[in-house]
């Protein structure tokens, strides 16, 4: 299970979050902004389709009035077209452009195709009349010239509609881009208070758990140390706990260390008592020399058991005084 309250993982959920917000942004972007430089391509070629049928309709009808039959310019114009409406139908490898990017576009691509597939035919058949010598020439080229003239403005207009669509694509794609943006702005923004709250909070541990180390500090009684209390769970809390644990060892030792030296010290009084008990009987008995001899033995027993408990109250007191200088040091060294 996942502790998303540890002070590392805070850190790296955060990170994480940047980076993968900035990479996704910065990809996108990227990939958008090539859109954008494919979009600008088709828009021109698209838009140099419109040019090209005004280019070929003039050329018709400068041909058809003046004696200069030179086709040249006329199939250039022609070539460049078809090659254009190949483009735009299929796409294309080498300039890295794509089909039709919507139903839409489609069906206005498939109207320009079938207008221009009339248009073109009038066209082969202008340059073939012009160049025979048929009797009713003159008639068939007029007959052509007005087709020409009158589907000139359709076909312009249908292929100025796909320019408009294409560039209405582009533009969308350009308000996305800039929808996205500001959206990612926005997370990031989030994330970075996110970080920033993060941040202070961990702060506010951090300096919660300095203050009890001051405090343990400005403690100079050392006699009982209390252990750190802290609501949330972090890095710093497993430190306390730690600190903790060491602090009731201390304690605990303490607490048995007086309870030895209490038990010492009341026993030592009991042996004073039964030493002044014995004291009392060697009086009464002093003539029996037999009995004062056991006795004697005895109270020396007794005497060298007292000095004994003696030194060994005399040892735990010092076993209390080294805890309590040891409780000392921990407090001058919390960590």
């Amino acid at each position: 299970m996942l502790i998303t309250n540890k002070i590392s993982t805070k850190i790296k959920i955060i990170g994480a979050l940047l980076i993968i917000l900035m990479l996704t942004t910065i990809t996108i972007t990227i990939y958008l902004n090539q859109q954008k430089v494919k979009d600008a391509l088709v828009i021109n070629i698209a838009g140099k389709q419109r040019m090209l049928t005004q280019k070929i309709s003039k050329n018709i009808f400068y041909i058809h009035y003046s004696t200069d039959k030179n086709f040249n310019e006329l199939n250039n114009a022609t070539n460049t077209f078809i090659e254009g409406l190949n483009i735009l139908k299929h796409g294309d490898e080498e300039q890295k452009t794509y089909s039709a990017p919507n139903d839409t576009i489609k069906k206005q691509i498939l109207e320009v195709d079938i207008l221009w597939s009339k248009f073109n035919k009038n066209i082969q058949n202008f340059k073939i009349i012009t160049n025979s010598n048929d009797s009713d020439k003159d008639e068939k080229l007029k007959h052509i010239v007005l087709f020409i003239y009158e589907n000139n403005t359709v076909l312009l207009g249908s292929v100025d509609s796909l320019v408009t669509m294409y560039t209405n694509n582009s533009e969308n794609k350009t308000e996305y881009m800039r929808t996205f943006q500001f959206i990612s702005a926005i997370l990031l923004l989030l994330v970075f208070v996110y970080s920033l709250f993060r941040l202070r909070e961990i702060e506010s541990h951090a300096e919660e758990f300095m203050k009890y180390s001051k405090e343990l500090i400005r403690d100079e009684d050392g006699s009982k140390l209390k252990p750190i209390e802290m609501d949330v769970e972090s890095e710093i809390v497993e430190v306390s706990d730690t600190m903790n644990c060491f602090i009731n060892k201390i304690n605990t030792a303490m607490d048995h260390s007086n309870e030895a030296l209490q038990q010492s010290q009341y026993a030592s009084l009991k042996l004073e008592e039964l030493t002044d008990e014995f004291d009392d009987i060697i009086g009464e008995l002093q003539n029996e020399s037999i009995i004062s001899r056991h006795l004697n033995n005895s109270e020396d027993i007794v005497i060298e058991s007292t000095e004994e408990l003696l030194n060994s109250t005399h040892k735990l007191q010092k076993l209390k005084e080294e805890l309590q200088e040891l409780s000392k040091l921990c407090q001058a060294n919390p960590i």
